[in-house]
């Protein structure tokens, strides 16, 4: 503790060091034992046993076989953590009791000034030394005798004090066991939230993985299929091709007949003609002609064989699918009426 700092800003020493030596939880001065906490704050042993009970309510007592607990500094939230021994295990402050029992015997050896005992504002030499139940409000002896609290109902000022001194002290109890429920809250509602941020990056990085699988699939057989279009496109267009030479052979055949024909045409010479076709007859023969006719009757395609047709593909169910994908259900109801049915049938 820091008790220069405090007689420097006040002008009274004893005052500043009656501050230093005010427990944070009953607010009175500290009573042994006292003992000091980890982070050098100091409190009164029952009320560092008050605050460790409130925190730990299943915490039996000194000896028990359950482990310690914790709780924290009301003055600086530090969390402190005991052995099974609880508030017993902490070491005391020797120092400090020392220093109240110096400053009690200095207090004691002090003569009382009128000043620093309230005095009655009706009675001015008399001091307040009661309490008036009825009216709630502390007064003096000759109020109750002679004054406005005669017919009122007192009771002696010092065990109206302590009694609610002891309220105040255990209501400061209650809620610095209230903080430090709200403060495990807190971290529970943290570490839930820290909890459901990562799992929530977990299941996306997973989602993602698994579509990206589904897409690479799809992008698979989509070069499946095109393979197979593009065959059944290289075998139609070379049969076509085939036929189309075919057809243009023939076509050449035709012509070079029509063309000699036509030379043969030509002469007007009967012994000429007859001259000339002789070389050519063998060319222009009833059965080549014949032959070059039928040119049109070479092998067909059908109606339609230019038509892929075959190769269309329905997605439609497939669209539905990916439409209708969500989440699975986590079947927990089901779980949970399994586990009733085995206790029944135990």
């Amino acid at each position: 503790m820091d008790f220069q700092a405090g007689i420097l800003q006040d002008g009274s020493p004893m005052e500043s060091l009656e501050k230093q030596l005010i427990c944070p939880i009953c607010l009175e001065m500290f009573s042994k034992p006292v003992v000091i906490l980890p982070c050098q704050h100091n409190l009164c042993r029952k009320c560092a046993n008050d605050i460790f009970q409130a925190a730990n309510p299943y915490w039996q007592s000194r000896g028990s076989v359950i482990s310690g607990g914790r709780f924290r500094c009301p003055s600086c939230r530090h969390e402190v953590l005991l052995d099974r021994h609880g508030v017993y295990g902490l070491q005391r402050n020797l120092l400090v009791e020392n220093i109240i029992d110096i400053y009690k015997q200095e207090c004691s050896s002090r003569p009382l000034k009128k000043g620093e005992r309230p005095m009655c504002k009706e009675h001015e030499d008399e001091r307040i030394n009661i309490y008036c139940v009825t009216c709630e409000v502390p007064t003096c002896s000759m109020c109750k005798v002679f004054g406005a609290h005669k017919d009122c109902e007192v009771a002696p000022l010092q065990t109206i004090f302590q009694g609610q001194k002891t309220e105040l002290n255990n209501c400061i109890s209650m809620l610095v066991a209230g903080n430090d429920r709200i403060q495990t809250i807190i971290s529970q509602l943290e570490d839930s939230c820290r909890s459901t941020e990562e799992n929530s990056e977990a299941a996306k990085q997973e989602l993602c993985a698994r579509f990206d699988a589904l897409a690479a699939l799809l992008e698979e057989k989509k070069s499946e299929l095109l393979q197979r279009i593009a065959r059944e496109r290289d075998d139609k267009t070379g049969f076509v091709q085939g036929l189309i030479g075919q057809y243009k052979e023939q076509l050449e055949k035709s012509s070079r007949l029509v063309e000699t024909a036509i030379q043969a045409m030509e002469e007007t010479g009967g012994a000429a003609f007859l001259m000339g076709t002789a070389g050519d007859m063998a060319v222009l023969s009833l059965p080549r002609i014949v032959e070059a006719s039928k040119g049109g009757r070479l092998e067909k395609i059908e109606h339609g064989y230019e038509n892929m047709d075959a190769f269309s593909v329905s997605l439609d169910h497939l669209t539905k699918a990916v439409c209708a994908l969500d989440f699975d259900p986590v079947e927990e109801d089901e779980e949970y009426f399994d586990g009733e049915e085995e206790e029944v049938e135990e």
